[in-house]
């Protein structure tokens, strides 16, 4: 029965190799999110197009080889624009997720140090600015200090620092309470110095992933902004620009709006999945830092790269490695009344 159950729990050769090969090709949601950025940058260099001439004779044309998808009310290739406009997209969700980087790690690095009422003063503002509606809280700023690309990347990257403070300083008091860092602290070491070179580069992995969702929350963002007219402003473009101008030909050439409307799901979309990727490979990375790897001899044939040796996890102090624990002599009543404390046999 024993057998049976680890042979029941060790991977297949077909699992094993699946898994190599995962971890070593990259995932489809970045191979994705890197065409589309590839496509807007270099795109517009090989169609040779100018996105801004109008040709009023050929308004609405359909698709062919020289418009692939077609063209709008003033004759201008939509191809051409649809790529433009992703330059100014990214570059809008670039900065913003910048922004909210810089400023959410140092409030969270703050918030984590000084701790007592300065943490609990940063973070009840953390919570209240999260408790308002973005996409709210964005249309008031915009309305009150203008409708420009600088002041958009700007309030786009302060409405999403407060997620990346909490994030920030949740890791920085996990690696905070590791013994590294204790250890540091009894050497000497200065507080300052051991945040800056020891535990910020320990919540890389972290900040990464919560950087990727506030790329998707500041793509829906500015869409959403430049939708309403309260974000890019013609005759700039963006997927949110275009997106309003084809709203009002929907009748005349739906295929206007398909276009970037599938571009902001698709990089969504795959934004959403890459933290996903990330979050699964550090949740993954910590659980084997939790487990110590036992190898053990297999004589068992046919399991491929798990033929001569397979790996048993077990828990630090659990398991095979554990020593067992001496008892202590118990006493007994000799024969004469007096109490025997030697081995009992």
């Amino acid at each position: 029965m024993a057998d049976r159950m680890s042979a029941a729990a060790r991977p297949s050769t077909v699992d094993v190799r699946t898994w190599r090969v995962s971890r070593r090709l990259p995932p489809v949601s970045v191979v994705v999110l890197g065409l589309i950025a590839l496509t807007c940058v270099f795109g517009p260099l090989f169609l040779g197009q100018d996105p801004t001439a109008a040709d009023p004779t050929a308004a609405f044309g359909h698709s062919s080889a020289k418009h692939v998808l077609g063209t709008d009310e003033l004759g201008r290739d939509l191809l051409t624009r649809l790529m433009y406009g992703g330059r100014l997209s990214l570059g809008v969700v670039a900065g913003s997720v910048l922004v909210a980087f810089l400023i959410g790690t140092l409030w969270g690095l703050v918030a984590a140090y000084r701790k007592g009422i300065v943490d609990q003063v940063l973070m009840r503002c953390a919570d209240i600015s999260m408790a308002i509606p973005q996409i709210l809280f964005a249309l008031i700023c915009v309305a009150a200090f203008g409708a420009s690309l600088v002041s958009l990347i700007l309030i786009t990257g302060l409405l999403l620092a407060p997620t990346t403070a909490r994030m920030a300083r949740a890791v920085v008091l996990q690696e905070m309470a590791l013994d590294y860092y204790t250890a540091g602290i009894a050497f000497g070491a200065g507080r300052i110095r051991l945040l800056l070179r020891e535990v910020l580069p320990n919540t890389t992995a972290a900040l990464a992933g919560q950087a990727v969702i506030n790329a998707a929350s500041a793509m829906i963002l500015e869409a959403s902004l430049s939708f309403v007219g309260l974000g890019v402003q013609p005759p700039d473009m963006s997927w949110g620009v275009l997106l309003q101008q084809g709203y009002g030909f929907l009748y005349n050439d739906p295929g206007y709006v398909v276009g970037p409307a599938v571009c902001v799901l698709t990089t969504v979309l795959c934004l959403n999945l890459a933290a996903d990727r990330l979050a699964g490979g550090r949740r993954a990375r910590k659980a084997a830092r939790a487990c110590i790897e036992v190898p053990v001899r297999d004589s068992r044939a046919g399991c491929g790269p798990w033929r001569h040796r397979r790996s048993t996890r077990i828990q630090p102090g659990i398991g095979p490695l554990r020593r067992r624990r001496q008892e202590p002599p118990r006493s007994r009543l000799s024969s004469n009344g007096d109490f025997d404390t030697g081995p009992i046999r």
